[in-house]
């Protein structure tokens, strides 16, 4: 008999255009054993004033590849602000009467899979499986509010701080098994002190990853055509994601600068951000011809990009969440780009110095990148086997693996 999965992820609201994306390759891969996995998500694209129209229903509902997307009505969210956490709470608080309605229209189902980013989501995923007397699975994949103090957002014994972590171990308690992306999870809960309220039996890390085939796929349907891409005469570092403070692209300006005498070594940074203009200034402002802006392009582009650079450059700034692990999603685009990867910041549980794919700066400095480029715009030969064992470590977090994992996860609790 097939198990029906509802899988709660506020942000999922573009995979059924994508076709792609965590929940959604979950759910294509456990389509092929025996489940019914249902996506439910806000009707409001992230940072956006597009949104999938629910006709003054409270949700509508589209069907991709056999896989039910269920659209919840929110509000638009642009930025951190008033309008972002009006949006979360009109999702928490619109779950309730939507779920109800799905179990009529869909039946019950046998688990739930609550995914964070915020905890709101994780806090109804708990509720609702209570009041359907099934089980929860809480998928952490942001730490909240441990990500928002590292990163400054937020003041460490502030009010507000103290209230999130008390949500947090609210939820890691009533959970029916905790995933987490990073492989330090455990580590973070036993940090905590945590350990005696919350069973690490329960703990379980599970990757995000990529889908090797379609990856592959688009690096053959979807070529991206470029004169900086394309150049042949050029060893060019790529940048691809998200160009905000937290990813402190200025450092990438800071590298750039040095080599402006090698006119053999250029750096193209592919994606948009509200630092995007900033940053734009100060290439033109320091002359920074080394640095080519190439702005946003379809995800679909992203393989091609990446399989045509020499380096694939990882790099955001380094904060204390770097003891628990990494799990970024391009890290392993980058690995199946199967290139050589920079990575600027040293972590505990390193994939890149794991299956030795490329080099982790000891610490995050200009001239600990510098001095990685030079050795690798040095030895081509070393640069190419770097790249081929990248190639390697990313059929291991190839979706087909992760989601047997989920599966055996799955059948567990529910067979307690």
């Amino acid at each position: 008999m097939k198990k029906k999965i509802w899988m709660i992820n506020h942000y999922a609201t573009g995979m059924h255009r994508s076709k792609g994306g965590r929940h959604y390759w979950f759910a294509e891969n456990l389509l092929k054993k025996d489940y019914e996995p249902l996506i439910i998500c806000a009707n409001s694209y992230h940072n956006s004033r597009e949104f999938e129209n629910t006709l003054n229903m409270k949700f509508c509902v589209q069907i991709v590849d056999n896989i039910p997307f269920v659209f919840v009505k929110t509000s638009i969210a642009l930025g951190n602000g008033i309008d972002r956490v009006k949006n979360m709470l009109l999702f928490y608080l619109n779950l309730f009467p939507v779920t109800k309605q799905l179990v009529k229209e869909f039946g019950k189902p046998d688990v739930i899979l609550a995914s964070s980013v915020h905890p709101l989501t994780m806090i109804a995923g708990i509720k609702i499986a209570k009041k359907l007397k099934i089980p929860c699975i809480c998928e952490v994949r942001d730490l909240w509010p441990e990500s928002l103090i590292a990163y400054g957002i937020l003041r460490k014994g502030s009010f507000l701080s103290k209230i999130l972590y008390l949500g947090e171990k609210w939820i890691y308690k009533r959970a029916d098994a905790i995933v987490m992306t990073w492989e330090g999870g455990k580590q973070y809960l036993i940090d905590k002190n945590w350990e005696k309220e919350v069973n690490l039996k329960k703990v379980y890390h599970i990757s995000n990853g990529v889908d090797i085939e379609k990856f592959t796929q688009n690096i053959i349907q979807n070529e991206y055509f470029d004169i900086d891409i394309d150049c042949k005469s050029t060893f060019k570092i790529v940048y691809t994601g998200s160009i905000r403070r937290v990813n402190n692209i200025s450092f990438l300006l800071d590298v750039a600068k040095i080599f402006l005498d090698n006119k053999k070594i250029k750096f193209l940074i592919f994606g948009s951000g509200d630092e995007l203009d900033t940053l734009k200034l100060k290439v033109n402002n320091e002359n920074i011809n080394n640095v080519v802006f190439k702005g946003n392009v379809d995800k679909k582009y992203i393989p091609s990009i990446l399989s045509k650079s020499d380096i694939n450059f990882l790099h955001n700034s380094s904060t204390i969440l770097d003891k628990y692990g990494q799990s970024q999603n391009k890290l392993f685009e980058y690995l199946a780009a199967g290139k050589c990867i920079i990575q600027t910041y040293c972590n505990n549980y390193n994939i890149i110095n794991k299956f030795n794919c490329g080099i982790v700066c000891e610490e995050q400095t200009i001239n600990s990148a510098v001095k990685s480029i030079n050795y690798l715009f040095n030895d081509k030969e070393t640069c190419y086997l770097y790249g081929v064992n990248a190639k390697k470590a990313a059929m291991l977090f190839d979706y087909k693996l992760l989601s047997r994992q989920y599966d055996l996860i799955i059948q567990k609790i529910l067979n307690k």
